[in-house]
């Protein structure tokens, strides 16, 4: 007997104490399995638009091998619709940059490097499309917006070629001193190994840059 109302009172305890936190706990333990399969579900979902993007940039590639520009933009612009905040969106945009300049359609090259540069998830391949959109700026002639595209945050590693291409259109507008300046820093901030620099030494050199650092 002693027993039968020792667990009698232990069962009064647990309703009283489901009763009154019971409702809590069940609504706790919703909203985590809730929130377990929620992320389970996004997991899943960005595996499988990584996946379908992955393809699709592999259906880019091919139709960039075999020059066929028009299949090339609309598997960009696919990328970019359907997968933008994916890095296949970002490298997809460059190769049909890349592919419209070979072809001499520098508007379709720029609108390309423009988005990777405004809507790009990556700071590396924001850097990349940058630098290239300076570089048609610089044909273009617009060289102040060349500049100040030049002129903002850059991972490290780009810090030569930024450099480099300051060089380029500081030249272009005739600014030697600040063009001879700009080299020197792509020279320091690359890698002796870097084939590149053969081809910056040059540069420097045909604005007299050797005589330059001569005269310091």
């Amino acid at each position: 007997m002693a027993y039968d109302l020792e667990e009698q009172e232990q069962m009064a305890s647990i309703k009283a104490w489901w009763k009154q936190y019971g409702n809590l706990i069940t609504w706790v333990l919703i909203i985590a399995l809730g929130g377990y399969a929620a992320w389970t579900g996004w997991k899943t979902y960005q595996g499988n638009q990584a996946t379908q993007a992955g393809m699709l940039y592999e259906e880019l590639q091919k139709a960039a091998g075999g020059k066929d520009a028009a299949k090339v933009a609309r598997a960009a612009a696919d990328l970019q619709d359907k997968f933008g905040r994916t890095a296949y969106a970002e490298m997809g945009a460059l190769a049909a940059a890349k592919t419209a300049f070979d072809a001499g359609d520098l508007k379709a090259a720029k609108a390309q490097l423009e988005w990777v540069a405004k809507s790009g998830q990556h700071d590396e391949y924001k850097a990349v499309a940058k630098v290239r959109l300076a570089g048609i700026l610089l044909d273009e002639k617009a060289y102040d917006e060349g500049l100040k595209l030049l002129a903002g945050d850059f991972p490290a590693s780009f810090a030569a070629a930024v450099a480099d291409r300051k060089g380029d259109i500081l030249v272009a507008q005739n600014k030697l001193e600040e063009a001879r300046t700009a080299y020197r820093s792509a020279l320091e901030k690359m890698d002796e190994n870097n084939p590149g620099r053969q081809l910056v030494q040059l540069k420097l050199d045909a604005i007299g840059g050797a005589a330059a650092k001569t005269a310091a």
